[in-house]
């Protein structure tokens, strides 16, 4: 029997050499696909890199097209510009030639004109040398002919020619001096239209009387009092008269200080409203609104100073300022001309290079005297100058208003100018009631004497009267006659009327056409 050790031994030996077997069979397997896998692998890079090869054939030769495509693009600019260049070349060359062709004929043009030149200085050297023998021998003769000698007749033509010069000076300065006060005048004009223009002002007429409305007619009783006592005590207390007549519902405070006529208004109207109106009551009620009005004045005087500009003023100036609100000049509110008269002076003053502040100082100032001339002797430029002066204002603000009616010798530019500007703050049209009416019957009388003359149809008086604006008619007028329209109505303002200054008259002559499109 076989042996079991054998047995598993040539078991195991066969088994061994099986696996040997079958570990080379593998390995030749894996092999073998390697080397196929291997030869894959290089196939697919040698096809790979024919690819890129072809690409990069093709990419270099776009690249070489497009290098050639640009090379040729800057050859046709470098062929363009050279051929700009050459023409440009050729133009400037061309202009050379013009050039040169112009030099040689203003050279020849010059040499030209210098020996035209040389002949005729060659010419007027001769006729001088002539000139010259000429003059020596009619000199000669008017020596032997007069028998005077060169000294004496120099003498005697200098002292000819002195007279001549100082006749020429003196009418030369006469026509200077004339021309300047014309200019003078026509500037003087003008900064004063200027500065009225500038500033216009309303003017209302003052009255001397007020109304004091009361409830029903059995409080005029009450007012009268027992055989007349009340009344007699408000009269004796404010300083006016009372007048109770038939005017249903009202009662009239007459008086000529508007100030007391003030006060009495407003206590009349304080008794009506409490009811209360014995003599006791009305001292206490005429007390009280006394001291209100001060407080009024002085809240006025402060507003007329802040409106005009007019800084540090004294209490006691500002106090007549305000008192000034309760006092007319011809029916003019002498605060409200006061204050007009303070901008057409500063306005003025600035135009000419003066100081508007100083001026507008003098021009509020100038009627100061008006607000206590019944309080003193003298009239109101001397009272205002003497109260200025106490206050410490400055020397030109007290000439103003001392000298401003022309009492004094002008010599103060401001002096002047409060002048002008007071009389044109009183003569503006509607500042006074006379000024009113003569300012509507002047323009009345302008426009009617224009539209006497055939041909006008519409006349216009303007600038308070000092201009005429006349609209003839087209159709009955020519230019020429519009012309001698113009004249007549100047010649006819000159025979017809009294004015001062001047008046423009302006003709106006339109033809107007108008047609309809439909």
């Amino acid at each position: 029997m076989t042996n079991p050790i054998v047995i598993a031994l040539i078991t195991a030996l066969v088994a061994a050499s099986l696996t040997f077997l079958a570990v080379k069979m593998l390995d030749y397997l894996r092999q073998t696909d390697a080397e196929k896998r291997a030869q894959e692998i290089t196939t697919r890079a040698e096809r790979d890199i024919e690819n890129r090869r072809k690409e990069a054939e093709l990419e270099i030769k776009g690249m070489a097209i497009q290098q050639k495509g640009e090379g040729e693009k800057e050859l046709s600019q470098l062929r363009q510009e050279l051929h700009e260049r050459d023409r440009l070349l050729d133009k400037r060359q061309d202009s050379l030639e013009q050039q040169a062709d112009h030099l040689r004929k203003q050279e020849k043009m010059v040499e030209s004109n210098q020996r035209k030149l040389a002949e005729r200085i060659e010419d007027a050297n001769r006729r001088n040398d002539e000139l010259s023998k000429l003059l020596d021998l009619q000199r000669q003769t008017l020596h032997q002919l007069s028998g005077l000698s060169k000294e004496e007749a120099t003498s005697r033509l200098l002292d000819k020619l002195d007279a001549e010069l100082q006749h020429e000076e003196g009418a030369l300065i006469t026509k200077h001096e004339k021309k300047m006060a014309e200019i003078c005048e026509e500037k003087s004009r003008e900064i004063l239209i200027t500065s009225l223009q500038r500033y216009a002002a309303t003017h209302t007429a003052e009255t001397t009387t007020s109304t004091v409305d009361i409830p029903s007619d059995e409080m005029k009783g009450r007012i009268i009092g027992r055989e007349g006592r009340n009344i007699r005590a408000f009269e004796k207390a404010t300083g006016v008269d009372v007048i109770i007549d038939d005017t249903p519902g009202v009662v009239i405070v007459s008086g000529f200080d508007m100030v007391r006529r003030e006060i009495a208004r407003m206590s009349l109207a304080k008794l009506i409203a409490d009811g209360r109106i014995h003599p006791t009551r009305i001292e206490e009620i005429v007390g009280e609104t006394q001291k209100e009005m001060e407080q009024h004045l002085q809240k006025l005087g402060q507003e007329a100073a802040q409106e005009a500009d007019v800084p540090s003023l004294h209490a006691k100036i500002i106090h007549l300022l305000g008192r000034l609100r309760f006092r007319t000049s011809y029916s003019q509110n002498v605060l409200r001309h006061s204050i007009e008269v303070a901008f057409l002076t500063g306005m003025m003053a600035e135009e000419i290079g003066l100081d508007g502040t100083l001026a507008r100082r003098c021009g509020l100032l100038h009627d100061i005297g008006k607000a206590a001339d019944h309080e003193a002797e003298g009239g109101h430029p001397k009272i205002g100058a003497e109260i200025l002066k106490r206050h410490g204002e400055r020397p030109e603000v007290v000439h103003a208003a001392l000298g401003h009616h022309d009492d004094l010798r002008i010599d103060n530019p401001y002096t002047v100018l409060v002048a002008a500007a007071d009389a044109c703050s009183a003569s503006r049209p509607g500042a006074r009631r006379e000024t009113l009416e003569r300012y509507i019957k002047r323009m009345e009388e302008l426009e009617t004497i224009a539209c006497g003359f055939p041909g006008v149809e519409q006349a216009f008086a303007i600038q308070a009267g000092r201009e005429l604006r006349v609209l003839a008619s087209a159709r009955d007028t020519t230019d020429a006659s519009a012309a001698k329209i113009c004249r007549d109505i100047a010649q006819a303002f000159e025979e017809q009327l009294t004015y001062p200054g001047e008046i423009k008259v302006t003709v106006l002559r339109e033809s107007r056409f108008t047609e309809m499109a439909r």
